[in-house]
């Protein structure tokens, strides 16, 4: 007697979970990101935001390596930069608008000067054994509400041992105007890193 097996990749062996696994929560407005059963970070779309982010990172032994304050305040943490959350990606001055500086504490007269990258949808889940991917749709709104740019982003976790790795491809699309990101001080993709690490943000 003879037989053959076949397993299509990615698929789940006799139930055992993948171990790169995501995992949607619509009601939170969130969606987790576990590593061989650990939660390694969240992507976060929350009202009180102005852009979605992934909160908190944490490294293969679990430590938080993102300062908790505004959403979830620590102790001996500093309190500036409230729109400095997590792992973000935006810019400062788009068509003169900025993306980068904004937040719940602006003043409701100077609004009018900032943009806000609201989440869509989702587009895509992939969980697997080598790595997950993310897939997700968000616009870059003027203060009014009209779209300056469509983005759409795929995240790629991964890694091996220690080694935690988190791929960004982020592709931008004008739509009813031309867009310029004129020069600016403030861009593109940054991290808050917790006080123990001694920095106050990462910019790339």
């Amino acid at each position: 007697m003879s037989f053959a097996l076949k397993i299509n990749a990615g698929q789940e062996i006799a139930g055992k979970p993948k171990r790169f696994l995501i995992k949607e929560n619509k009601p939170e407005k969130r969606i987790d990101i576990s590593i061989d059963g650990q939660l390694f970070t969240s992507y976060i779309y929350p009202d009180d935001l102005k852009k979605p982010v992934l909160y908190p990172l944490r490294t293969a032994q679990g430590t938080i390596i993102t300062r908790g304050w505004p959403l979830q305040p620590r102790p001996g943490e500093r309190v500036d930069h409230p729109h400095h959350v997590g792992l973000w990606f935006n810019y400062g001055d788009v068509n003169g608008y900025d993306f980068w500086n904004n937040s719940t504490a602006v003043e409701p007269g100077q609004r009018g000067l900032f943009g806000t990258i609201v989440h869509q949808r989702v587009n895509k889940i992939e969980s697997g054994n080598k790595e997950a991917k993310l897939e997700v749709a968000s616009n870059w709104q003027k203060p009014d509400g009209t779209v300056l740019l469509q983005e759409n982003t795929q995240f790629i976790f991964s890694g091996t041992g220690a080694a935690r790795i988190i791929d960004r491809i982020t592709t931008l699309t004008a739509q009813q105007e031309d867009v310029l990101f004129r020069d600016n001080k403030e861009g593109l993709i940054a991290i808050r890193v917790a006080r123990e690490l001694g920095c106050v943000d990462i910019q790339f």
